[in-house]
């Protein structure tokens, strides 16, 4: 890794940031990353160590891969853990209380797969994909339901249930899955969202379903138990796309959330350094902060070279320079950075920033994804 200054490395990420009254020691956030090493969704001994590895070596905040709500439809893997159930709240109340032990924060991603979902897999065979308008992030139609009222409902009641055990276990907040062509994201983008009804339509219609989702948890949980959004423009299948054209675009999506209890908005993007509209150099996580006034975590590609997709296709990809995160940082663009696969190859990796070893980091290896190290 390229950095030229490793004692202004260490005093910019180690400055503690506040998200409605919890403290985050540092500016380092573990990236949501799925790995399916829980079987019958229960998260065991290899999963708790894997997350306090991270904390004990310096990880502030993290965010723990995707997890199911309780909602028939909600995912598709029996490998995935899921955030309800007595033995998998057990579970995870385990991790939270390492995680603890080794001096990080830790929050659970809540995940709702929806129009994703393939029929006929576990957890529940026999449940369909569910969505705004029953249309795949591709295009798709007639592969699943258009959700009725009464299917809205219950998802909703869904999220607040698994915020409300997240709190109950010891957890330091939460994190609504609200990107990436899932869910929540597919009723925010109009591709695939065409409800003729009260959630869909313009922007601020679109966003209505995920601000009664972030209402419904702020109403169960304490007023200082922290709510973080994470959103995105591109989707797994449609790197292309974008919910907002326009900072005002954006403004009308994310004020409502905003409005309905977000505490901080998890920016996804694929390369972090990439300006978001034409006039400003302002990245995603930069504009939200921006429009919203509220504590931003950006993610992308940040300490790697080489491009996305070619890491995951096999090819390695070397560590690069963070001195233009850095600058961004220090200019108050966002407050945290969340590290996704340089973290998974180097469980190591928070530790060796924060005390000047970069000699020691480790470059990123797609086969990394097979192992829980």
């Amino acid at each position: 890794m390229i950095v030229t200054d490793t004692s202004r490395t260490a005093e910019v990420l180690s400055r503690p940031v506040d998200i409605n009254g919890l403290t985050v020691p540092n500016r380092i956030v573990m990236a949501p990353m799925t790995r399916m090493f829980s079987p019958d969704g229960i998260p065991g001994d290899d999963v708790r160590s894997y997350y306090a590895r991270r904390a004990a070596a310096g990880v502030g905040l993290i965010v723990t891969e995707g997890t199911y709500v309780g909602h028939d439809s909600a995912g598709q893997s029996d490998r995935v853990p899921r955030f309800h159930g007595e033995d998998q709240l057990a579970g995870w109340a385990k991790v939270a209380a390492d995680v603890h032990a080794a001096g990080g924060t830790i929050v659970p991603q809540l995940w709702h797969i929806g129009m994703v979902r393939k029929q006929g897999e576990p957890p529940v065979a026999d449940a369909p994909a569910v969505g705004p308008s029953g249309i795949r992030v591709d295009g798709t139609e007639g592969t699943g339901k258009a959700m009725t009222s009464a299917d809205l409902d219950d998802v909703i009641g869904a999220f607040a249930d698994a915020a409300a055990a997240a709190e109950r276990i010891g957890f330091d907040g939460v994190e609504l899955h609200g990107a990436h062509g899932y869910l929540l994201d597919q009723f925010l983008w109009s591709r695939t969202n065409r409800r003729e009804d009260s959630y869909g339509g313009d922007p601020v219609a679109r966003t209505r379903f995920a601000a009664e989702i972030v209402a419904a948890v702020r109403a169960v949980v304490s007023p200082t138990f922290p709510v973080i959004f994470r959103y995105s423009q591109w989707k797994q299948e449609a790197y292309d796309a974008r919910l907002a054209e326009t900072p005002q675009d954006l403004e009308a999506i994310l004020a409502p959330l905003a409005a309905a209890g977000v505490d901080a908005f998890h920016a996804s993007t694929r390369r972090y350094w990439l300006p978001e509209f034409e006039g400003s150099d302002l990245n995603l996580a930069g504009w939200t902060k921006k429009l919203t006034g509220k504590p931003t975590i950006t993610v992308g590609s940040v300490g790697l070279d080489g491009d996305f997709l070619r890491a995951f296709a096999g090819h390695g990809a070397e560590l690069g320079s963070i001195d233009n995160l850095l600058d961004r940082m220090e200019r108050d663009e966002f407050d945290l950075v969340a590290i996704g696969r340089a973290l998974l190859q180097d469980p190591d990796w928070a530790a060796k920033l924060l005390t000047g070893r970069l000699d020691e980091v480790r470059p990123y290896d797609a086969a990394a994804l097979k192992t829980l190290s």
